[in-house]
């Protein structure tokens, strides 16, 4: 068996198939688990706490349908930033925006790449006012989503 080791310790096979198992359903029973990694719910409960513990786990979530949402559009917008502009204010001011699902500080011409979902255009186009006039902002440049072929919705552990 290989283990990963990481900052914080090492991860045995049980503990990469433990994170796999809650990527794929975060909802299943200790029992589920146990059936998948061969241990029994308790040892199972242990070890996802532990995991917890040490970070490898920092929350669960549902995943929603952006599009039975009404959050029909989807785009990248890279953000050129002005030589003074503030990291911290920057970032809080773009992460209060509701649109604004993703902030990747980035490396390139562009200082981040966001990921926005909107109702339509012409909710993209007032969404693209808004990110223009932040404090910092030099200019954007919008690439519109058509469609998503691929999304891993997780971390490869393996």
């Amino acid at each position: 068996m290989a283990n990963i080791t990481v900052e914080t310790g090492e991860l045995d096979e049980l503990d990469l198939r433990l994170l796999d198992a809650l990527q794929r359903n975060a909802r299943s029973t200790f029992a589920e688990l146990g059936a998948v990694v061969g241990l029994k719910p308790p040892a199972v409960h242990d070890r996802v706490k532990r995991l917890e513990g040490r970070g490898y786990v920092r929350g669960y979530a549902a995943q929603l349908d952006n599009r039975l949402l009404g959050l029909e559009l989807t785009a990248l917008v890279s953000c050129y930033t002005t030589p003074d502009c503030g990291y911290e204010a920057f970032t809080a001011a773009l992460s209060a925006m509701p649109e604004v699902c993703e902030v990747h500080s980035v490396a390139g011409e562009e200082s981040f790449v966001l990921k926005v979902m909107t109702r339509s255009t012409g909710h993209l186009d007032e969404l693209l006012s808004r990110l223009k006039s932040v404090t910092g902002m030099a200019r954007t440049k919008t690439t519109i989503v058509l469609s998503t072929p691929f999304e891993r919705g997780g971390i490869s552990v393996r």
